[in-house]
């Protein structure tokens, strides 16, 4: 079940927003990530295009929460970037973080007020509310969501005790980068979409969802710390054997999350061909990576993907 977690690192956005949405509307603030200065490591992710001869789409996979230090954004990514008109995400990353909340908690909440404590059992129960305590949080700031939004917080609050910080998201500088360059950005779905993808699972598996975060609590560190190794030396194979050993166990996840989101995008990517212009496209590098990634589908569409070297 380590799928969820690795899932949402490097496949959906709004990962990096759930705590966000909690504290803002608790009035808490979340563990301050590491501060101390790290020393800056050369980093080559991935990267694909896709051209005809008027538009050039390129596709950069992701990590959703990093260190500080690792020095990506250069290079071959970097041209591909200085060289595009415009940015396009998953999403727009909202910057009003009330806002993020106000769209999140209705969805969250679960509003027929059935506590989340009630779903578990009383050994599922124990281990999560140990899960809390260690993080320093109360089983009653969670009693009142439905199991997919506490195990979404849960997958991200513990790592910025170890140094990941969502304000080093890709995304974010991305973002940051596009604002100051003058560049427009747009989304390939919507923060609500995005949320409606959980909020629609079965309760059972959000209940499992929420139970293999608190199962692997210890271990979200070491298996993010290895993902963004992957990433970081533009393994994409790697990556997809990291990310997939475990989806067949899931096939109604991937199928929701990565699969059918993939086949979408790529044919919103091949109508973006039919308009001049250049786009740099930053998606989760679980979407990149594997059978059934963007390029697969893009690939079916009969578009052709290039790896750029670099």
């Amino acid at each position: 079940m380590k799928t969820w977690f690795k899932t949402l690192t490097t496949g959906c956005a709004i990962a990096a927003l759930a705590p966000v949405a909690l504290f803002s509307a608790h009035a808490a603030e979340p563990a301050a990530p590491t501060t101390t200065a790290a020393p800056t490591t050369d980093a080559d992710p991935a990267l694909w295009v896709l051209k005809d001869e008027d538009t050039t789409i390129y596709l950069f996979g992701t990590v959703h929460v990093l260190k500080p230090g690792l020095s990506w954004f250069d290079e071959a990514v970097k041209t591909a970037f200085d060289t595009s008109d415009e940015l396009m995400l998953e999403i727009v990353m909202p910057e009003d973080q009330a806002a993020v909340a106000k769209e999140m908690m209705p969805l969250a909440i679960d509003q027929s007020g059935k506590t989340l404590s009630s779903r578990l059992d009383p050994d599922q129960l124990k281990a999560y509310e140990a899960a809390l305590a260690s993080l320093g949080i109360t089983p009653a700031q969670f009693d009142m969501f439905e199991p997919w939004f506490p195990a979404m917080t849960l997958s991200v609050l513990p790592l910025t005790k170890l140094g990941y910080d969502p304000e080093q998201g890709a995304e974010k500088l991305l973002t940051s980068a596009a604002k100051k360059a003058g560049k427009p950005v747009s989304g390939l779905e919507t923060l609500g979409q995005q949320l409606g993808f959980f909020d629609t699972l079965p309760e059972a598996q959000q209940v499992a969802f929420l139970n293999s975060v608190v199962r692997d609590l210890d271990k979200l560190g070491p298996q993010l710390d290895k993902m963004v190794a992957l990433w970081a030396k533009g393994d994409p194979d790697g990556l997809a054997v990291t990310m997939n050993e475990s989806l067949a166990a899931t096939p109604e996840l991937a199928k929701t999350l990565l699969w059918d989101r993939n086949a979408r995008w790529a044919d919103q990517l091949k109508a973006r061909m039919d308009q001049p212009g250049t786009v740099f496209v930053a998606v989760g590098a679980g979407h990149l990576a594997g059978e059934k990634s963007v390029q697969d589908y893009l690939k079916a569409r009969g578009v052709t993907v290039k790896r750029v070297e670099y």
